[in-house]
């Protein structure tokens, strides 16, 4: 039976396949979200020092963001790789990428431990900690640096699950993090009176567990690929492709906090304070709205990659067809209820009348072409999923280095309501983006299934 699941994703009908995979990996996005929302909710309640304990675990956000984005960086390029090879029918190759990506998670996650042990007062004083907010940033950054091991491997080996096609066993990896860090956030903060170090040791408890979930599945009889001492040394030819190929992912959540210094800069520059904190609130509402499309791609990954391997362009097709459709299906719908109803969005994050105000127009320009987003997460995670390493890089260097950050400072230079022109710089730079990506992608994609076709595409397969 542990073959069937896999086998499912070169035979079952590709609606019903991508529905049953995309929702537990939208699910699970939900999960994390709220998992780091009640960690804040809880920390900004601690008696007399919440909000400068807040202040300071956010601060720590950016290395927490390194830290997922080296685990993107294995895990984005080594399981699609995966999945490719099952579809070709080399299952030594695909546990030799998962044990080789094990290999390299680890040695990832004790370089970057040494390191925010050693120098994380320092890295956090340069990422805007102050005096009176240094003491708690350091104190939660050195625990959970302890555990980043868990860290990488949770969020690292949790995609090779998914690449196999058992999504809600990846969606449980999640949820037993999710309710642990619910249960003992409270305890340890305030039963214990730990404080900030309190939710950062519930924190890592909860990835430990979340690991041996992932380790016990991996290592059993369910699985399809198999974690083995055989395939833990490091092969150049296996694992740098998929370093090339998860350099896309990389950069795309490693960059996240240059961009938003890009933008506070500028904005309290030309808007102060209260341009800001709307940015902030926009950044959480684009956060928390493209949750579905990030699941809807996790979905079709495995899909794509597998067909792709297997050589039946047909499927590939399909799979990307209504993978689009329903991106743009999504972000359309999202577009039009922020156009219509801007408030309802930051409302959720704060009350303030002239935050909400100044914050809802905003929203209005920030999110003016999401719309077209669908196009473009559709088209690059395709490119990830073919395992085009140099298209994906390419593409997720080209919105947000190329474009968005230079025009975040060149839009002003031209408009005479320069906090307006700041917002705007995200429009111009998705209509650049989509525009450029689709045209790629139309070509690219071309060439590779030209590249896979046999006569057997001509026909069609079982319940296709």
């Amino acid at each position: 039976m542990q073959h069937n699941q896999t086998e499912e994703l070169g035979i079952c009908s590709v609606g019903k396949l991508l529905f049953k995979l995309a929702v537990p990996a939208i699910a699970a996005q939900i999960i994390n979200l709220l998992y780091n929302l009640v960690d804040r909710m809880y920390i900004g309640h601690i008696a007399d020092v919440g909000k400068l304990a807040l202040t300071g675990v956010g601060v720590c956000l950016p290395l927490i963001m390194i830290i997922s984005a080296f685990a993107a960086l294995v895990s984005m390029g080594g399981a699609p790789r995966a999945s490719i090879f099952l579809g070709k029918g080399e299952k030594d190759n695909a546990e030799k990428t998962l044990g080789n990506s094990f290999t390299l998670l680890v040695m990832i996650s004790i370089t970057l431990t040494i390191i925010f042990l050693l120098f994380s007062k320092d890295l956090l004083l340069l990422f805007g900690a102050s005096e009176n907010t240094i003491e708690y940033a350091t104190s939660y950054m050195k625990i959970y640096s302890l555990g980043t091991i868990f860290v990488q491997l949770t969020l690292g080996l949790n995609a090779f699950i998914s690449a196999q096609g058992f999504a809600k066993t990846s969606m449980l990896t999640v949820l037993i993090g999710a309710i642990t860090n619910i249960i003992l956030d409270p305890i340890l903060i305030f039963g214990l009176n730990m404080g900030v170090a309190g939710a950062a040791l519930a924190t890592i408890i909860s990835q430990s567990l979340s690991m041996i979930w992932i380790l016990f599945f991996l290592t059993g009889k369910k699985t399809t690929l198999k974690i083995r001492k055989k395939h833990l040394r490091l092969s150049t030819e296996i694992i740098l492709p998929s370093i090339e190929l998860g350099l896309s992912p990389f950069i795309m959540q490693s960059t996240e906090s240059l961009i938003a210094v890009c933008f506070n800069s500028s904005l309290l520059k030309y808007g102060g304070d209260i341009a800001v904190g709307a940015m902030t609130i926009l950044t959480s509402v684009m956060q928390f709205s493209m949750l579905p499309l990030t699941g809807l791609t996790q979905g079709g990954q495995p899909i794509i990659s597998y067909n792709f391997g297997a050589k039946n362009a047909d499927r590939v097709k399909k799979t990307f067809k209504l993978l689009l459709i329903s991106c743009l299906t999504y972000s359309t719908i999202l577009w039009a209820a922020a156009m219509i109803s801007p408030q309802l969005f930051v409302l959720i994050f704060n009350n303030d009348p002239e935050l909400v105000d100044f914050a809802s127009h905003a929203l209005r320009i920030y999110m003016a072409v999401s719309c077209i987003f669908g196009i473009q997460i559709a088209c690059q995670q395709t490119f990830i999923a073919l395992g085009n390493a140099k298209a994906s890089l390419f593409l997720a260097l080209l919105r947000k280095v190329i474009l968005l950050i230079p025009l975040i400072y060149i839009i002003p230079i031209f408009m005479a309501d320069k906090t307006t022109a700041v917002f705007m710089s995200e429009p111009v730079a998705d209509i650049l983006a989509v525009t450029t990506t689709s045209i790629l992608f139309i070509v690219q994609f071309k060439k590779s299934m030209k590249e896979i076709s046999t006569p057997l595409d001509n026909t069609t397969p079982i319940n296709a």
